[in-house]
Formats: C-alpha cells, sequence, structure tokens
C-alpha cells in the first residue's frame, strides 16, 4: 500500500476513532470510494484499528457484493444478465467478451485497462442485452457491436499513446 493510499486510510479511520466493529461496513464503503477498491493491505490496516483479524473484515467485506477487492479498469464493462437480456442472449455477450478481454467476470485485466462485471438487472429491459461501459449504455449489442466496442475503447489508447 503506497504511503498515500495509507494516508486516505488513516484519515477515514480518524474520522471513526472510537469505531468497533458496527462501523465496519461504512468504513469499508468509504475506504472504496476513496481508492475504488479494498486493497489486502487496506483490509489488514482497517482491521488491525478495529482489532479485528483481516480474515474477519474480508468476511463481512465479502458477504456484500458492494465491495471490490481489485481495482477498476479505465474502461468497465457491465453486462446485464437480467431476464430480459438472458432472452436476449446476453450469455452468448458474456461468453463472447470473456474471451475477448481474456478476464472473467470480477477481474481487472493485467494492463488495468479492462474490468468486466456481470450485473444482475441494469433497468434497461427495453434494450436488451444491454452492456455498459463507464456509465454509457448500449443498446441490442450483438457479439460484432461488443466487438467494436472493445476495438474502439483499445483504439482510443493508441491515439493516445501517439498523440
Amino acid at each position: 500500500m503506497s504511503q498515500e493510499s495509507l494516508a486516505v486510510v488513516d484519515r477515514i479511520l480518524s474520522e471513526h476513532e472510537h469505531a468497533s466493529r458496527d462501523a465496519l461496513i461504512p468504513i469499508l464503503q468509504k475506504v472504496q470510494n476513496a481508492e475504488g477498491y479494498l486493497s489486502q493491505e487496506a483490509i489488514t490496516h482497517v482491521g488491525k484499528r478495529l482489532k479485528l483479524s483481516p480474515s474477519a473484515v474480508y468476511g463481512v467485506a465479502t458477504f456484500y457484493n458492494q465491495f471490490r477487492f481489485q481495482p477498476l479498469g479505465k474502461y468497465h464493462f457491465m453486462l446485464c444478465r437480467g431476464t430480459a437480456c438472458h432472452v436476449k442472449g446476453s450469455k452468448k455477450l458474456l461468453d463472447h467478451v470473456v474471451a475477448m478481454l481474456g478476464i472473467n467476470p470480477g477481474q481487472t485485466s493485467r494492463d488495468r485497462l479492462f474490468s468486466l462485471e456481470v450485473v444482475a438487472c441494469m433497468g434497461a429491459c427495453g434494450l436488451a442485452p444491454a452492456v455498459s461501459v463507464n456509465g454509457e449504455v448500449h443498446a441490442k449489442v450483438t457479439p460484432l457491436k461488443l466487438t467494436r466496442i472493445v476495438e474502439g475503447c483499445r483504439a482510443k489508447e493508441v491515439s493516445h499513446v501517439n498523440a
């Protein structure tokens, strides 16, 4: 954990100076909001301050699907697997994007360019199957359209390097 990240976690913990286990979830939420995810070092640090083992903190954090344990990629893909999207072929899209990115749901690529998350419903049933990239919803996505979206993200990176 970098000194800067440690300082961020310490600042959050200082806001909860006399906190106990009952403040664990709000503390973890603040750490994740500040850092983007919960690192192993942050979990250990929070545990020490609250007199909890790292495994106890991790156990609580893994119970809730709101917490992430890896940083998000620059391009965060959320693929909807709700009923409408499922019926319209989101499983095929999931298999396709996993193969293209070389990562599974919940993972971030080694270059931290892409991350993939599967969600139960995006509330965009009329647009099924839907995929969101950094909050921008793409409607009626096909494997070809998904390929173009990924290639567009990669092209942006090449153009930034060459600029």
